[in-house]
């Protein structure tokens, strides 16, 4: 008489207006509630039983694990019988298989009770088995396709990694498997876009259809809240600007167009640019083709020191020395830990490339003004990547006859003359920071102020001189070479 009791109970809460739990049962196919674990815990609640799904080894995929009898289980999950169905101690017991996608086996849907199961709960358990089966077969879908964007993006990521090393030729043969014609140009820009780092996943996505596939986009590996655009179209970099005007806290640097060798140095100038971007209503800014430098300087004279310099270098295996003044173009621009995520190496790795570089050209790279030599003959060896160094007049110059150029002089005496309105002597402070190697306690020290006063004094000079300084790179090697054309450093012993 309580078995009737119990059966009639469940068919009121079964059959409750008409055939109300199918439409219960196809509220677990609605996107916000695919869940297996739910569907099974319906089902249990619904006909007042223990629910359990299990795959073919008997591990527990959801509900509660019961034990079941191993024959007349593998009878069902191997398809020999659809569903099965025993009494067990007073237990009514019923099997149904759940196919799963392919390479996976069946599972085995297993519903016991205390009372039989009639029409009612029959039709359920089934109808349950076949809902399950969908949502297996949804969520392998959405796993093979959250597989393939990683693996999208990884190649993506690769791609960037080659060029940052000025492998184009590799960066060519990778994209063109999956992005025909995508590389297939000498020049690109390089944008870097900032955002929330939980915002980061959807802008790499707007990014992509914005740019209609024709850019490269690359959630950054060293700065979580970055995603890095190399776009070789213009009209694709065009897209970018109003995608960030849309996204509140959102910001845009642009490099100027550079070779694909020079991507390295395009990202540099893209991070510059974001920096400004801050600032500007639109929130983008592309980078500024001030006067630089080296376009200042006598070509054949530079070319000529700069082989002298790199000179050491040449005995090594060209892939050996591509990748070793690569790592190092991108260790002088950024900080160890930022070049080894953006290479896809350990920092001991490129640290340990930068020290080969040391070792062979003989410096010493904890000095300021030797970094950026270094980093001004890297830069103009990939701006003139296959021209000789001895075409025009043959040059043995030292930095020293490199920075005496009247036009040079008059730059930098204009640059640093900048600073001499400010009452605060900017000019000696960052002179003796510089010197110091950029360590503002020793700086400090020979100043006799607070090393909080020094990063005041440089951070007031960033502004003026528009460079940043503090972050270290290519503005603030460009100032340094800035001191050493107007005589108020010291020239490094290199290059000859």
């Amino acid at each position: 008489m309580a078995g009737r009791v119990d059966g009639a109970r469940a068919g009121r809460e079964t059959t409750g207006g008409g055939r109300a739990w199918t439409a219960e049962l196809l509220e677990h196919l609605r996107p916000a509630g695919r869940d297996i674990g739910r569907v099974a815990a319906w089902l249990a609640g619904t006909l007042q039983a223990s629910v359990s799904l299990q795959d073919r080894d008997g591990a527990l995929l959801a509900g509660t694990r019961t034990r079941l009898d191993g024959a007349l289980a593998e009878e069902v999950a191997a398809g020999r019988i659809a569903s099965a169905a025993c009494e067990v101690g007073g237990r009514h017991l019923r099997l149904v298989r759940v196919d799963r996608p392919h390479p996976e086996p069946p599972a085995v849907l297993a519903v016991t009770r205390s009372v039989p199961f009639d029409r009612t709960s029959s039709d359920i358990v089934t109808h349950t088995a076949q809902v399950l089966e969908l949502l297996l077969a949804a969520h392998a879908s959405a796993t093979a396709g959250q597989r393939l964007r990683r693996a999208a993006a990884d190649l993506r990521l690769a791609i960037l990694q080659l060029l940052m090393v000025e492998d184009t030729v590799s960066a060519r043969r990778v994209a063109a498997g999956l992005w025909p014609g995508l590389l297939d140009t000498d020049t690109a820009h390089v944008y870097v876009i900032e955002t929330g780092p939980d915002q980061r996943d959807r802008l790499a996505e707007e990014c992509q259809e914005a740019t209609g596939e024709q850019a490269l986009v690359v959630r950054c590996p060293a700065v979580d809240g970055h995603v890095i655009v190399l776009t070789p179209r213009e009209a694709a970099g065009a897209a970018l600007p109003p995608l960030v005007g849309r996204r509140p806290r959102t910001y845009l640097g642009g490099s100027a167009r550079q070779s694909l060798a020079r991507t390295a140095t395009a990202y540099g100038q893209a991070v510059s640019a974001l920096a400004v971007a801050r600032f500007r209503p639109g929130r983008a800014a592309v980078y500024a083709e001030r006067t630089h430098p080296e376009r200042l300087m006598d070509p054949a004279v530079l070319r000529g020191w700069t082989a002298g310099l790199l000179r050491p270098l040449d005995p090594l295996p060209h892939h050996v020395r591509a990748e070793l003044l690569a790592t190092t173009r991108l260790g002088l621009e950024f900080t160890a830990v930022s070049a080894a995520k953006i290479l896809g190496v350990s920092r001991n790795t490129v640290r340990a490339r930068m020290d080969r570089v040391e070792t062979l050209l003989h410096t010493d790279f904890a000095d300021l003004t030797v970094r950026a030599a270094v980093h001004l003959a890297l830069n103009s060896r990939a701006g003139h990547e296959g021209l000789s160094a001895d075409s025009g007049r043959p040059a043995r110059a030292g930095l020293t006859e490199l920075l005496a150029g009247p036009a040079l002089r008059a730059w930098a005496h204009d640059l640093l003359g900048r600073l001499d309105e400010d009452g605060r002597d900017l000019r000696r402070t960052l002179r003796t920071w510089i010197a110091a190697g950029a360590h503002a306690e020793r700086a400090a020290r020979t100043l006799g102020v607070h090393a909080q006063t020094v990063r005041e004094h440089i951070r007031g000079a960033e502004p003026v001189l528009e460079r940043r300084l503090l972050a270290g790179g290519s503005d603030l090697y460009e100032v340094v070479l800035a001191h050493l054309a107007a005589g108020e450093l010291d020239p490094p012993p290199v290059g000859g």
